[in-house]
Formats: C-alpha cells, structure tokens, sequence
C-alpha cells in the first residue's frame, strides 16, 4: 500500500489517504519523515519572519528607547535606555540642561549619522532630572525640590539598576555641574567626562544681583533662554531660539522648570584646582561667545592638564550638541579613542572635508610653556591626540 501511494499521488495527498485508512491510529515512521518533508520550507519561513521581527524591535529600541521609572534613595528618576544592555562596554550617560529634558537635549546629537558608529557601540543612558521629562505633571506649591548634591546621589541607583559599573558622562549645563559632583563623589564609577557649558562656580554677589533683577524684569522663559543662548542668537531670534521660546512657556512642567532653575542658581562652588580635581579624561566643551565661555575658559585653568581637553566650537552658539553635532561627534570620537576604545574608527566629515589646527599649551611650574600646531590632513582614521597635555581646540 505505501509503495502505491509514494508512486501515484503527491506528498500531502499520500498524508491525507494514510490518515484516512489507518484511523487515526499512531503514525508510522515512514508517515514521520513525509510530515518534516512538508514542514520545512514553514519552519524557514518562520524563522527569517522571526529574525526580521528581532530586528525590527531592536530598530526601535534604538530609536525610541526603553523608559524605566528607577527608584533611588530620594525619589524617582524617568530613565530611557538606548540599544542593547550590554556591559562589556560603559555607558554613555547623559544629563540634560535646565529648560529642556534629555529628548530635546540630546536627539539632535546622538541621532545624527555620523554618531551612529558610537551609538551602535556603546548603551545610551538618558536621565531627566525630576520634573523635567516630557509629560511631566507639575509638582504642587510648597514642593521641596532636591539640592544639586542631591540629584547627583541619585545617579549611583541608575547604575546598579541597569548593571553598569562604569560610564562615560556627557552633561550639558545643569547637567554638566551634577554629573561633576557625581564624578568627584564616585571617580572610579566615570571612565570619562563630557562637560558642555561647565560653569564650576557658585554664584558671586554680583550674579546674585544680577539674577535677582532680571527675575524681576524678565519671564522665567527669557531667564532660562538667556542662559542657553548667547546674546547674538537671542538678538538674531533665530528659528532654534523660538522653538525653544514656546516650547518652554507652553510647558505644563514649567513650574517645575522653575524649581530647577532656582535650584541650580543656588549651587554651590566645587573648589577645583590642581590638586582636587576629576581623575578621568575631561573634555571640555563651549562655544565662542556661549553664555558659559568665560566659565569654561576658568574651568580649564584648574584643571588637570595631561588628562582635560578644551574644545572652543565657532559658530556653535549656547547649545553645540544642537547646532554643531557633526563637530561635536568627531571631537567625542576622538576623546572616545583616547580611553582606548573605537580604535580603528575612521574620523570622515570633518578630516575630509578641512583641515583643522588643533593648538596645545601646556605649562610647568607656572614659568616654561610652549605650544605646536597639529593638522588634520585630508586622511581619515588618524589615530587621535594623546591626552598627555590640554588640547585647545577651537574649530
């Protein structure tokens, strides 16, 4: 009989008259292998549609982000988490600066093309600080908003919640002054350190006058739009400055904007010098004519310099993640070569497209110093200067 049917009729067919003569009864051997017959071309089937899924979820995880709400010793902090938690490698923590959260801070920077090579390296932290992610309810009056030292003793949470042990920081502003306090209180957590528009210092006297008049005699909006933008930005009203103009007074949060700005302009001083500063890698970054220029220029002196580099961006105005990211992205592959990792990464818009004078200074006992040019020729994956001294870079 099973002779008969392999010679006269199809593979299903023969199924079918089997099933129907023997009642159901056990499947023979014979009836096995003709099942796995017609059963693989669904099993690949199966398994490219499942790999496309896998793929197209991590696409996603990517770009989107996973959001977690972490619990730490004084409060929740909304946490998004891009790529994949592997930690082989240290994060890449960020923390935004005050008026904006860690989607209108940082998108921009890590979502543009030539900053994927890192993205798709390393795991992305994104932090707001309390209040400020998007959708955020605003706090009720009377709300006792956490100390800048407070803010940063929530970081520790954030990495024991996702596994890391270490993490490179990139802080902008607000963010740049807390991720510090937490790099001072935790060194061996920060592999190196990303600090755009570092102002280290608390406010004087007449700052304080300053901010207490213009509190007065300007909105909360045009407060913290000053301290973003720079004056020639804010004057030209430039379509970047009134995107941000509305969408900082149309904020349902912007109470809560208000604490932390408040916050921030009761910080206090860090107190660095020489001998009581970051043991990390420092990248400095501001840009020519930013509100904080002049604090990052202060900064740098009391740095370390075998291990800081000053990064002095033209035409980059108070935000350089947003308006210079392509410039941004090659001065943060560089750093990231520095510490050892994305070796063989090749530097391509910038080292294509000019050349660009790096001026290093450095000095001994206050007395000797000298300087050389370094020049970027028209070849990309040179390999990236040593951190032996400051670099100043102005680009």
């Amino acid at each position: 009989m099973s002779f008969f049917l392999q010679q006269y009729f199809s593979p299903l067919m023969r199924l079918y008259m089997l099933l129907h003569i023997y009642g159901g009864a056990t499947m023979t051997s014979e009836m096995q292998e003709i099942a796995i017959t017609e059963e693989k071309p669904l099993l690949t089937g199966q398994a490219d549609a499942a790999k496309d899924v896998a793929e197209l979820a991590a696409r996603i995880l990517l770009d989107q982000g996973q959001e977690h709400s972490v619990e730490t010793p004084h409060g929740v902090l909304r946490v998004t988490l891009h790529g994949t938690r592997t930690t082989r490698r240290p994060a890449i923590l960020t923390f935004h600066d005050v008026g904006l959260d860690s989607k209108s801070c940082f998108s921009s920077l890590f979502k543009f093309e030539e900053m994927q090579e890192i993205v798709k390296n390393f795991t992305l932290i994104h932090i707001d600080a309390p209040g400020q992610e998007e959708g955020a309810s605003a706090y009720p009056p009377g709300y006792q908003y956490p100390s800048m030292e407070t803010i940063a003793e929530m970081i520790p949470a954030v990495l024991q919640f996702f596994n890391f042990r270490t993490v490179i920081g990139v802080g902008v502003g607000v963010g740049a002054y807390i991720l510090s306090k937490f790099t001072l209180a935790n060194p061996d957590s920060v592999e190196g350190l990303v600090l755009i528009n570092i102002d280290t210092n608390a406010r004087g006297w007449m700052d304080w006058a300053a901010h207490k008049l213009s509190s007065v005699t300007s909105s909360l909006t045009e407060q913290i739009l000053s301290h973003l933008f720079s004056q020639e930005e804010l004057s030209s009203n430039t379509d970047l400055v009134q995107s941000h103009r509305e969408r900082i007074s149309k904020a349902p949060n912007l109470a809560n904007m208000e604490l932390l700005w408040k916050t921030y302009n009761g910080r206090r001083d860090l107190n660095l010098d020489r001998n009581y500063t970051f043991k990390c890698p420092v990248m400095l970054v501001v840009g020519d004519q930013a509100p904080y220029e002049d604090a990052a220029v202060e900064c740098n002196s009391k740095m370390d310099p075998t291990s800081t580099s000053f990064l002095k961006m033209a035409d980059a105005g108070g935000l350089p993640q947003l308006t210079q990211p392509a410039k941004l992205t090659e001065a943060f592959k560089y750093f990231i070569q520095g510490m050892g990792y994305m070796a063989s990464s090749c530097m391509t818009r910038l080292s294509r497209s000019r050349t660009t004078s790096l001026s290093s200074s450095y000095s001994m006992d206050g007395s000797r110093s000298r300087s050389r040019t370094l020049s970027q020729g028209s070849q990309g994956g040179q390999m990236p200067p040593s951190p032996s001294q400051t670099m100043e870079v102005s680009c």
